[in-house]
């Protein structure tokens, strides 16, 4: 429905901006404005600012900006006409009646609604019944609660032909509407019409507005197939665009920023129950680009978990072809594959709501699954097929009808494919020793120690500048400018990296990665690293230790912290740079020093403490960011690399050695 303009400055002047806000941000009055604490990002000092006599919001610390409307938009995931009808609702302002077909279809999908309601009330009654007993026994065997099968409203479908058709009728429904609704079966051949779910434990499935509009049946006997059913498509339910459990999901997205996709509504509710609120799932169909859209309303980056097994592969693999197109910049999605082919119910049950999150926190973004997916079992012994993979590549980046996007896949692939092919042609079998790699690294640094602070953080700076191209493209002139890296190793990787992403860009990988200097290789493994998971085979564990010595990045955070955190290091280097070129300065004061140039380094001092007060708070803040990125996955500690994933992708399941290696986990430190 459009709104007229007239009909919008009515709800705007009713309702306050910070009468709005205010409920769920504890304001402060500032002269005309009021301030507080964001709402989108974690921190101390209040960045989030409303103007009542001009009408807007504004978040500094997040760059939002909106009125009433935008603003249960962006903290709800309302949409447009969701939002409006709140707000005119919280006015007293009534909406326009809609036109007359609008107006016919409505009061059908209402029609719809009430009638699924009714149904829904039916079914619970049944659980409650002698004839309900082997849907009562079935859910304990799934473990579900009663608060549980309260709140959704699980309920029994007798076995006999018409039991729901007969109380609909008593309730004054007519069979057209029971049809409509998707409730009965009216055969061909002109029998009498029978209830569709007979014989199953039932699931109403909601609407966003929490309306029950249609219903998920599930099995209780070997010979009722199929063993799930769903309602028809009706006017209230679309299978491709709903997602179950979306209304209760909605508000706990947005308060955790993510929310997982489990393929059944049982897991969902499994899930749901053990504590992670910001679950939804698909309905028996699959992965629809109305799906995505109405995901990325929850969270920037939804979690799609699928089972570990080879139909659940196949599944990723076809929502990764689907999900490419509509990428965008910070939006995307990231896959989890659930371990020895279990369901999260299955993994629940067994190892409790921390081994659940623990694999979400494992997830893959969709870029690692595309890459594995096209390389895993690539022959790359000839400089044809080499070629081939990379077209491959490129085609499919080529879906990406985002260009900023689609150039960062690019880049990255890029630096991929180098390496890649270098360790198909160059690199021993089975992967490079780590200890005469270490040496080798060792020996490029020359005299400089491997501990050294510095030589930290450069590695940090580096290992991102692989793992984010898109940092290398646009803070290479001032690294190369104002950096000094202490190892010309680095310094000489830096304008390597440069050139295959950059300077290469259109040209052929299987052309330019023998022109590479070996050294880049060397440092490439140290400051990134990457691992090979089985014997002989292009199974990779990419940019391990640099997740060692940044854990958060385990947890996905926005590329926005991605760059105050690497801008953060630089600042560090730099800062560090100034301390000693004033320091020496300072150490060569001649005693008959001007008073100019005696004040100029007193000026340089100060505004060196000021720098270093900042940054400080500036760390402090990044600090609580990395906390709330981690809290939003409900865990405080990662494991410490992805080989257990690519031993599961690569047809698992995992040896005893590979469990207790996997079995390692670390705090989730910011460094």
């Amino acid at each position: 429905m459009k709104f007229p303009p007239n009909l919008l400055d009515e709800i705007r002047a009713r309702l306050s901006v910070s009468e709005v806000v205010g409920k769920r941000v504890r304001l402060r009055r500032q002269g005309r404005e009021f301030a507080g604490l964001s709402p989108f990002n974690p921190e101390k000092t209040p960045s989030f600012f409303v103007n009542d006599q001009k009408g807007f919001y504004h978040c500094f610390s997040s760059g939002k900006h909106g009125d009433i409307f935008r603003f249960l938009m962006e903290t709800e995931g309302l949409s447009f006409p969701e939002a409006v009808e709140r707000l005119a609702s919280e006015a007293g302002v009534s909406l326009p009646k809609p036109d007359a077909y609008e107006e016919a279809r409505e009061k059908e999908r209402a029609t719809i609604a009430d009638i699924c309601e009714m149904a829904a009330g039916f079914f619970q009654d049944c659980l409650k019944l002698t004839e309900g007993q082997a849907a009562r026994a079935y859910a304990e065997r799934r473990k579900l609660t009663r608060d549980t099968i309260r709140e959704f409203r699980i309920g029994y479908a007798p076995g006999t032909r018409d039991a729901l058709k007969r109380h609909l009728v008593g309730k004054g429904v007519d069979e057209a509407a029971m049809i409509e609704a998707g409730l009965i079966i009216q055969p061909d051949d002109g029998r009498p019409s029978y209830d569709r779910f007979r014989n199953r434990l039932m699931i109403p499935i909601e609407d966003e507005r929490g309306r029950v509009v249609a219903f998920g049946g599930r099995a209780l006997s070997p010979e009722d197939q199929p063993k799930y059913l769903n309602s028809p498509e009706t006017e209230l339910f679309h299978k491709g665009s709903m997602l179950f459990n979306a209304h209760r999901a909605r508000a706990a997205a947005h308060d955790a920023g993510s929310v997982t996709v489990v393929e059944g509504y049982l897991d969902a509710i499994a899930v749901y129950q053990a504590g992670v609120k910001s679950v939804v799932a698909a309905l028996g169909t699959a992965f629809t680009e109305d799906h995505m859209t109405r995901l990325w309303r929850y969270a920037a980056e939804p979690t799609i978990c699928f089972d570990g097994d080879k139909a659940g592969m196949r599944a990723a693999n076809r929502a990764v072809d689907r999900i490419l197109p509509l990428l965008k910049s910070g939006y995307s999605f990231n896959f989890a594959f659930l371990p020895d082919g279990k369901d999260p119910d299955e993994l629940i049950q067994s190892g409790g709501k921390a081994a659940f999150l623990a694999e979400i926190a494992r997830a893959v973004p969709l870029a690692e699954v595309l890459w594995l997916r096209e390389t895993g079992e690539a022959s790359l012994d000839t400089p044809e097929r080499k070629a081939a993979l990379e077209k491959r590549l490129e085609d499919l980046t080529g879906e990406i009808k985002d260009a900023r996007v689609q150039r960062i896949y690019r880049l990255r692939y890029r630096l991929r494919l180098s390496q890649l092919f270098w360790d198909s042609e160059r690199g021993p079998k089975g992967g490079r020793s780590g200890a005469r790699q270490a040496k080798q690294y060792e020996a490029l640094l020359g005299d400089y120690k491997l501990a050294s602070p510095r030589l930290s953080i450069e590695r940090i700076l580096l290992g991102l500048t692989v793992e984010y191209p898109e940092l290398l493209d646009k803070y290479y002139e001032h690294l190369l400018e104002q950096v000094v890296f202490l190892p010309d190793a680095h310094h000489k990787f830096l304008r390597e990296l440069y050139r295959i992403v950059i300077e290469a860009d259109g040209g052929q990988i299987a052309d330019i990665y023998g022109q590479i200097d070996p050294g880049y290789y060397m440092v490439y493994d140290e400051v990134y690293g990457i691992e090979r998971v089985k014997d002989g085979r292009y199974a990779y564990a990419w940019g391990h230790k640099l997740r060692e010595r940044v854990p958060v990045l385990t947890f996905k955070p926005p590329m926005e912290f991605i760059e105050d955190y690497f801008v953060q290091h630089v600042d560090w280097l730099l800062l560090g740079q100034t301390e000693v070129e004033l320091e020496q300065e300072f150490s060569t004061i001649a005693d008959d020093i001007s008073e100019a140039e005696q004040s100029r380094l007193i000026t340089l001092k100060i505004e060196l403490m000021r720098r270093h007060e900042e940054y400080v708070r500036r760390d402090a803040e990044l600090a609580d960011r990395a906390r709330a990125i981690r809290q939003a996955y409900g865990l405080e500690a990662v494991v410490r690399d992805w080989r257990q994933f690519f031993v599961v992708y690569r047809g698992g399941p995992a040896t005893a050695d590979d469990v207790a290696a996997d079995a390692e986990v670390v705090e989730a430190s910011d460094e």
